[in-house]
């Protein structure tokens, strides 16, 4: 449902002219392009991102800019896409699911297993996941293939230096961060990098979910999607979730975030509990046990 608002509230005191059909004109482009169900209470988050990008195009009216995107320019979509996406994240965010994945990972030593983490953001989700498969195995050369992507190539490039201030890793153990980061040496002043060891299982590349054909080959044992979901519509979600079944392994999980629920595509996936999902045509004499 949209609110009707007065033109004149929503531009009211502000540098430049945005108007109501400006902030609709915004919605439609960013769920047509990225997916993403802008909430109508997000219109001060909407002129506060844009608000930047029109004060280094030298533009005074968000009509100018909507234009500029309707022109088709790449270059700009991607800064679009990339101001208006939320990336909120910190290593071992929601610790049960990596109590789980550890335990999935020791099931599978039988063979190299590949990860897919579908929202990288800065880069704690998937070194997290490498933590874990180090964890795992024992080893910081655990037979492991992290593929990292996110929609929002700003923070994959920030998640490649792999460089984090103090504050980020204050929550870790004193034994992991002795184990997976480093001081100095390549890390600014206060700051921590990840251990070149960790790097080297993740690669990172650009993927739009809402892409018709996914850029991934092979078979996943396990794929992260979580705290992505809650900004897509439920067709939008389904359409996403139809496309991950034949890059799961018949046998692997796929994590959501706590929020989240696939209810509504239950014919693709089977909730085993904590927001933890398989594949709904796994044989059921086959099927993973409940994870509780």
């Amino acid at each position: 449902m949209h609110f009707l608002l007065d033109e004149n509230m929503i531009q009211r005191d502000r540098e430049f002219h945005f108007t109501v059909a400006d902030f609709e004109r915004v919605r439609t482009l960013i769920h047509q392009h990225a997916g993403i169900s802008l909430a109508p209470i997000k219109q001060d988050m909407v002129y506060s991102r844009l608000a930047r990008r029109l004060r280094a195009l030298g533009y005074s009216t968000f009509e100018q800019y909507l234009a500029r995107l309707e022109s088709n320019d790449k270059a700009e979509w991607e800064i679009f896409v990339n101001s208006l996406t939320t990336n909120l994240t910190s290593f071992f965010r929601e610790a049960h699911h990596f109590e789980i994945l550890i335990r999935h990972l020791r099931e599978l030593k039988h063979r190299p297993v590949r990860i897919w983490c579908s929202a990288a953001s800065t880069g704690e989700e998937p070194y997290t996941l490498a933590m874990t498969a180090c964890e795992a195995f024992d080893t910081l050369t655990p037979p492991v293939a992290i593929i990292a992507s996110d929609i929002d190539t700003h923070v994959l490039a920030t998640a490649e230096k792999g460089v984090y201030p103090m504050e980020r890793v204050e929550k870790l153990s004193a034994d992991r961060l002795h184990r997976f980061f480093l001081k100095g040496s390549g890390a600014q002043d206060g700051s921590v990098r990840v251990r070149p060891e960790l790097q080297k299982l993740l690669s990172f590349t650009r993927i739009n979910l809402l892409d018709t054909r996914l850029p991934l080959q092979g078979l996943f044992d396990v794929m992260f999607c979580r705290n992505v979901m809650i900004y897509f519509d439920k067709p939008t979600q389904y359409a996403i979730l139809k496309k991950f079944v034949p890059l799961l392994r018949e046998d692997g999980l796929l994590f959501a975030g706590h929020s989240e629920s696939f209810l509504h595509a239950a014919d693709l996936f089977r909730s085993l509990g904590r927001t933890v999902y398989e594949r709904a045509d796994r044989p059921a004499a086959v099927s993973a046990r409940r994870i509780i």
